[in-house]
């Protein structure tokens, strides 16, 4: 069992930065996992946002944050960050930490965009931006 734990969320102005971590505890070999972070709006699909190939070293990011955003990792301690910046009010969601157990040599964009791929997810931390 694998547990994810989010923290970070909060309230801020538009323009300003937040920054979210996940915790992953429990039988996990967390380089073993490619990672990402997902968020949902009120009334609107989950979507994605940014994913981390096990490594670190393949980043996929979705048009709407990229060069805002920028998720990083730490296998060393069970964790992944993801920094933002120059918020807007449209990035108001609640963001879900995901993990994905594949064991593909390769991490194609279109695995990384599928939340159905995703085997592991957290609670979810609330960012709400203030316009």
């Amino acid at each position: 069992q694998v547990q994810l734990v989010e923290s970070g969320g909060g309230l801020v102005q538009a323009g300003g930065s937040l920054r979210l971590s996940c915790l992953a505890s429990g039988r996990i070999t967390f380089s073993n996992y490619n990672m990402a972070w997902f968020r949902q709006a009120p009334g609107k699909e989950r979507e994605f946002v940014v994913a981390i190939s096990r490594s670190g070293g393949t980043t996929y990011y979705a048009e709407s944050v990229k060069g805002r955003f920028t998720i990083s990792r730490d296998n060393a301690k069970n964790t992944i960050s993801l920094q933002m910046s120059s918020l807007k009010p449209e990035d108001t969601a609640v963001y879900y930490c995901a993990a994905d157990s594949s064991t593909s040599s390769t991490y194609s964009s279109s695995r990384a965009y599928n939340l159905a791929r995703y085997d592991y997810w957290g609670q979810g931390t609330q960012v709400t931006v203030s316009s």
